[in-house]
């Protein structure tokens, strides 16, 4: 039988390694590590300590070496080791990566990891790799619109005022209207979800009408004034303003944050405005509707109540939108708005800029 090749190993040492291999936490691959050690230098043989430790000569080899260059903080951690060797070449990858962000194929709009990897003359995967390593993903777009408005900054400069610095003894209301919600019911029953399946509900539905939301978002508070109204014309937002004014303190001034919709211009509206001195009304920018906080209320109440649901009667679906009001209400979360206008203006001239370069 092959002699074990004897290491010295110090007193002090031993008592390390007789602790390391008799405590209950020790990592099982490092108390083998150090049961090999001992028994080297008790002298077992290499064939006694394959049997003993069910390991092989290659490992017994290893630590002992390891061992006596390293000492026992050799024992406690593996060796870093160095990555897989790059297969593909760099002038291929800027190849994928430059067809990728300066072409498309001939028969499609973007490249999709197969058409790429046909052009490249490489593997799907390897594509896939170079796309997720570089933060590239052409399946994706998002959409976007620049304000034309000549008055941006002095809209823009306004609003955010509002949010950041409200004015005292006022409140300020961001209002909007959800138009033609949809009173959808599916053709067939749902199933629940379950543990391994997702909630099933059909593609496509039945229609029972439509409503109107108008909805007055207290930015102090998060509480909302909502009315849902057959139609969104200047009659119904007349209608709506009046129940603004009869649910507000009436010593508070209100500022309300409107889009540009007609119906918040027309001439009627405007004469009943005149004579109600407590209301201003802050218009955003033209395409600039994410300036006006109740839009993020509004796909609140989308995704929590309306986009899931079925609805058999357009009364069933004002029931649900004003109990989901209710609740909101009982226990009210302000949207709280954060952006600076200079914050703005930099990435509206960022984009622009980019815009310029492209045409």
């Amino acid at each position: 039988m092959r002699t074990s090749k004897r290491i010295k190993v110090s007193d002090r040492d031993r008592a390390l390694l007789n602790q390391i291999v008799q405590k209950g936490s020790t990592p099982q691959k490092v108390a083998l590590r150090a049961s090999i050690v001992l028994l080297s230098a008790d002298g077992v043989s290499t064939g006694e300590i394959m049997h003993r430790l069910g390991t092989t000569t290659p490992t017994i080899s290893r630590w002992r070496e390891r061992y006596e260059s390293d000492g026992i903080s050799g024992l406690l951690k593996d060796r870093s080791r160095p990555g897989r060797k790059r297969r593909i070449e760099e002038v291929k990858v800027r190849e994928v990566i430059d067809r990728t962000l300066q072409g498309k194929p001939s028969h499609a709009t973007h490249w999709s990891t197969r058409s790429l990897a046909a052009v490249v003359g490489l593997s799907p995967a390897s594509i896939q790799r170079i796309w997720k390593a570089h933060g590239l993903k052409p399946h994706r777009v998002r959409t976007f619109k620049l304000s034309r408005d000549p008055h941006f900054v002095d809209k823009l400069q306004d609003i955010v005022g509002l949010y950041l610095n409200p004015p005292e003894h006022a409140l300020v209301l961001s209002v909007d209207e959800k138009s033609q919600i949809q009173a959808l019911d599916r053709t067939q029953p749902s199933l629940p979800m379950k543990p391994g399946r997702a909630g099933t509900m059909t593609h496509d539905y039945k229609r029972n009408g439509t409503t109107t939301l108008f909805a007055a978002l207290n930015t102090l508070d998060g509480r909302v004034i909502g009315q849902c109204l057959p139609r969104h014309r200047h009659q119904e937002f007349l209608k709506f303003l009046r129940t603004i004014n009869r649910e507000t303190r009436k010593e508070l001034d209100l500022h309300l944050i409107v889009d540009n919709y007609g119906t918040h211009t027309h001439p009627k509206v405007t004469t009943w405005l005149a004579k109600q001195p407590r209301f201003h009304l802050h218009f955003t920018p033209t395409s600039a509707s994410w300036l006006n906080l109740v839009e993020r209320w509004f796909r609140e109440i989308t995704d929590k109540r309306i986009r899931r649901s079925a609805f058999t009667s357009v009364d069933s679906l004002v029931t649900a939108i004003m109990e989901y009001l209710e609740a909101n209400n009982a226990d009210p979360k302000p949207f709280v708005w954060t952006a600076s206008v200079a914050t703005i203006l930099s990435k509206v001239k960022k984009a622009n800029d980019v815009l310029e370069t492209l045409h």
